[in-house]
């Protein structure tokens, strides 16, 4: 049994979030606002709406692939999190990475929101941690073609 995401929709252009496809991870996001974003500049970009989210879960926010890939738009803090208990509503920090402004229109999807498990985990300090074989090997650490 699937569990509930509750919407309250709170501006009158507000819609509910929308999944493609059966089977896909996102549900895209709507803008309530037109904006105009200048090229290398951020807008928090609006969506009418407040959730409820399922006990142990948190919506991701992400970008869309379109908008990335022919406009250069996309979330500027992606994935941003929504923890279990906002009650906000939720909006959108979009950037454009492109050389033109971007007019965002009102009914525009925006984003998409994932909806995903959050792990509970008791911290326990150590003062040693156990060895890998790759133990501090940092950034590029593992090579180009995938052979060291």
């Amino acid at each position: 049994m699937a569990e509930k995401l509750i919407i309250k929709l709170i501006h009158e252009d507000a819609k509910l979030p929308y999944r493609a496809n059966e089977g896909d991870a996102g549900l895209d996001l709507y803008s309530v606002e037109e904006k105009i974003i200048k090229p290398g500049e951020t807008a928090l970009v609006a969506t009418g709406l407040q959730i409820e989210l399922p006990k142990g879960t948190e919506a991701q926010i992400r970008p869309r692939s379109g908008l990335a890939l022919k406009h250069s738009i996309t979330v500027l803090n992606s994935p941003g999190t929504i923890d279990e208990g906002y009650r906000g509503e939720i909006k959108v920090i979009l950037i454009n990475h492109g050389k033109e402004d971007f007019k965002v229109d009102k009914d525009m999807r925006i984003a998409q929101m994932v909806i995903a498990s959050v792990l509970t985990v008791d911290l326990v300090q150590a003062d040693e941690l156990s060895e890998t074989e790759r133990d501090e090997g940092g950034f590029g650490s593992s090579g180009k073609s995938g052979t060291k």
